[in-house]
């Protein structure tokens, strides 16, 4: 089984991209927002027909922004214009936007445990980050 990786700096936000014959994981770290939301759909949108499982692994995002939901959206209609599967493994501050800007959850959203690709990311050195305590805990 081969694996193809690539990597991409995008001003506050780091991109990369692990593909095997399973699936394609993109690994988004940092902050997305107006500044980088594009050159995320982009890059999802370049290799999204070279797959058949898309996972997007937004664990390490420490902000989105409305234009990163944007980024979302579009990536949604490329992989089912592509008729392929894909879903978010979402940070904290992720699902709080999905709550508020899709409510309805028309967006896939998926745990760490359900993917073998999540896995196998971990495993190349994605290890997920603690949450930073912005208020010490009481003693």
């Amino acid at each position: 089984m081969s694996v193809a990786q690539s990597w991409q700096q995008c001003r506050t936000a780091q991109f990369s991209m692990q593909c095997d014959a399973s699936g394609t994981l993109v690994t988004v770290d940092g902050e997305l927002d107006a500044a980088n939301a594009d050159q995320l759909a982009s890059y999802v949108q370049r290799n999204v027909s070279r797959t058949k499982r898309v996972i997007l692994d937004l664990r390490g995002l420490e902000f989105i922004g409305t234009a990163g939901f944007s980024a979302l959206l579009r990536i949604n209609v490329s992989c089912s214009a592509a008729q392929v599967r894909w879903a978010i493994a979402p940070s904290p501050a992720v699902s709080r936007l999905l709550r508020v800007c899709d409510p309805d959850g028309t967006l896939p959203v998926t745990e760490p445990t359900a993917e073998p690709l999540l896995a196998a990311g971990t495993a190349a050195g994605h290890q997920e980050r603690p949450l930073l305590q912005l208020v010490p805990k009481a003693r």
